[in-house]
């Protein structure tokens, strides 16, 4: 087998790729671009993508490709239904990054809420040393204990985020952005009162048509004044520009995003230029980058090149939901 590894540095330079020369040859390229695609898929009988995009034109250049491996959960990147007309397997890898995501939801938080940049600094600009008292009140914070959290997208990241939410005290209800009827032990909302109501609001949604700009300054003008709005789904969920006047109006506490709508950002993104900066956190999509859930992701690839290879996976897509 020729395997093909088009994105490894979405993977990250500590994480060993040679796992994958049990099954024959690998060709291990850091980025891919349009241009470069077609020639290093030739010959390849498996490709490994996390957003590199493989469309029809591109299998059809892969003359010899069985198997797509997406290393991501989300496989927008790949043609699917035309995969499936060639007989070309797709497999994608879930659950991986779950209590990676958990925990940056809860890193967020606690910075927005708690001050911390705030605090570091006053200590570190040499303030505090000139403190008449032990002690500093310069930015009051409250206690997740007694609060409504506020879930949107109660799938496998957003249940553990309410079970997590719930050691801490918070009362947890969701909106459901499918509209599914299903038994969950947490009350159900609609946006409207979930908005209204819950202090801490966090997103684990996938974007579709359903969410696509789900939250703009109208959904945030409900919020409470000192609520924080958490983004670990997808880009395109919050409106970015309403965002931005949101924040510098006050009308919402503060905001935390892992995600954008253009990644990396564009430069002219309105969130750059926000005036209430200590409001707004932007991390870069490293929600899912623990060293733990790569490590479980290539993995999790390896096992599904092995499965394809044993037969168990054979001309279908198979996206492991």
């Amino acid at each position: 087998m020729k395997i093909a590894i088009l994105d490894a540095k979405t993977l990250g330079d500590d994480i060993d790729l040679s796992i994958f020369e049990q099954f024959g040859s690998v060709e291990i390229y850091p980025t891919t671009s349009p241009a470069e695609l077609y020639e290093r898929i030739e010959d390849a009988d498996i490709i490994v993508t996390n957003k590199v995009v493989i469309d029809k034109d591109a299998m059809n250049a892969a003359r010899n490709l069985k198997l797509i491996c997406v290393a991501a959960t989300g496989y927008n990147n790949v043609d699917v239904l035309y995969a499936r007309e060639k007989g070309i397997a797709v497999t994608n890898v879930a659950g991986y990054s779950t209590e990676s995501v958990v925990q940056t939801t809860f890193g967020m938080l606690f910075y927005l809420l708690m001050h911390l940049r705030y605090y570091d600094e006053y200590v570190k600009s040499g303030r505090y040393a000139e403190s008449d008292i032990f002690t500093h009140l310069g930015r009051p914070f409250w206690e997740v204990n007694g609060k409504r959290w506020g879930i949107i997208g109660l799938g496998t990241i957003g249940r553990r985020v309410a079970e997590v939410a719930q050691s801490f005290g918070a009362e947890v209800v969701y909106y459901s952005t499918s509209g599914i009827e299903r038994e969950e032990k947490y009350p159900r909302f609609t946006l409207e009162e979930l908005l209204k109501t819950s202090d801490i609001v966090s997103i684990h949604a996938p974007l579709n048509e359903k969410t696509k700009n789900l939250i703009t300054i109208n959904e945030l003008k409900l919020m409470k004044p000192h609520a924080i709005l958490l983004n670990l789904g997808r880009g395109g969920i919050v409106n970015e520009k309403d965002l931005a006047t949101a924040l510098d109006e006050g009308i919402i506490g503060g905001a935390g995003l892992d995600v954008l709508e253009r990644e990396p950002i564009n430069p002219d993104n309105p969130l750059l230029s926000v005036k209430n900066k200590d409001r707004l956190l932007i991390t870069p999509h490293i929600a899912w980058t623990s060293i733990e859930a790569r490590k479980r992701l290539v993995s999790e690839i390896v096992e599904n090149i092995r499965a394809f290879l044993d037969g168990e996976i054979r001309n279908r897509v198979d996206l492991r939901l």
